[in-house]
């Protein structure tokens, strides 16, 4: 009777589950695009430098993923977490360079703006139970004013310490290359590779070896259950929006580090923003309490529109390009407007 009840799990151990399935196929389908690279565009994906670049390129979007992923396991979803990188871009770029930052201070602003993000968005969606993707959009048209708010022009840091560690390479063994003039290039990857492999696999082991790892998928797969499981399902949330905020901090610093410059304008992740049509904001106004914007209104015509002193809020800002990126900011602070009345 024992080997007839082992017999079972040990088939179910075997047995290929949808996830393993999944995984196996994202792997083939990764290779046998790699391979048609190397057969019709050339011999330059045969360099391993060429695969490292990829790793180079997309640190900071792995990063992000590991975010996202945490917070959609939950049910829940966080779209502002193109523009918060690019306001951690802005932000540490304008202190290393017009305020006398260092290397460190710029790390801790990264991950301060980041906490901060996480920490309010998780409260409203996990406690005050708004919609995520209500908040995450408000984030997202606040973080983008304030970016032009920090500053309204694009610059590359000329911090000595920074453009150090920008330039820092940490060279692969064996894998280098041979160029046509006949000199042997090492193969190298940026450190935000580094960052970004050990995220991923701090990840892995809290989903997969930790409680709050299983509280997440519980959360996600039925919360009522979860809740009736004796499983904090709010701090559940609330933890899942607050390490997606600090992981958006961390890719803002990689992806700063990777291109050594603060920009106003959508990064490159920032795709979300920049696709976002007028018919979806009709949509939203139409989603959006009258009231709210009622009190957006009215605070985009009180606030007094004055050329401040330089700062980190107002460095090189225009005049004229004050009072729109007002919008966004008055768009997020009104509902609390609205709850104190």
């Amino acid at each position: 009777m024992r080997n007839k009840t082992k017999a079972p799990s040990l088939a179910h151990k075997g047995r290929l589950t949808d996830a393993k399935l999944l995984l196996i196929i994202t792997i083939c389908v990764f290779v046998v695009m790699y391979v048609c690279a190397v057969l019709f565009l050339g011999s330059g994906f045969k360099k391993p430098q060429t695969f490292f670049n990829i790793l180079n390129e997309n640190a900071a979007l792995l990063i992000l993923s590991c975010g996202m992923s945490l917070v959609m396991i939950t049910g829940g979803i966080d779209i502002s977490v193109g523009t918060l990188t690019a306001l951690v871009c802005m932000s540490c770029a304008v202190n290393l360079d017009y305020q006398g930052g260092t290397v460190l201070t710029a790390i801790l602003l990264a991950l301060g703006i980041g906490m901060a993000f996480g920490f309010v968005q998780g409260f409203l969606i996990a406690y005050l139970e708004i919609q995520p993707f209500i908040v995450t959009l408000a984030g997202m048209f606040f973080a983008k004013g304030m970016t032009t708010i920090v500053n309204a022009t694009q610059f590359n840091v000329e911090n000595a310490a920074f453009k150090a560690l920008k330039e820092t390479r940490i060279y692969v063994p064996g894998m280098g290359s041979v160029n046509k003039l006949g000199a042997y290039v090492p193969a190298y990857v940026e450190i935000g590779v580094v960052v970004a492999l050990v995220v991923v696999a701090v990840l892995f082991v809290v989903l997969r070896w930790t409680k709050f790892g299983r509280s997440v998928y519980a959360v996600g797969g039925n919360s009522y259950s979860a809740n009736m499981l004796a499983i904090n399902v709010k701090r559940t949330k609330f933890l899942a929006h607050l390490i997606c905020g600090i992981l958006a901090g961390i890719g803002g610093f990689v992806y700063f580090l990777h291109v050594g410059s603060g920009s106003p304008s959508p990064c490159a992740m920032d795709s979300l923003y920049s696709g976002l049509s007028a018919r979806r904001m009709i949509a939203f106004c139409f989603m959006v309490p009258p009231q709210v914007l009622f009190y957006t209104t009215i605070a985009y015509f009180i606030i007094p529109v004055k050329r401040p002193a330089p700062s980190i809020f107002s460095f090189n800002m225009p005049e004229s390009s004050v009072k729109p990126q007002l919008f966004p900011v008055c768009l997020t602070l009104s509902p609390f407007c609205c709850i104190i009345s």
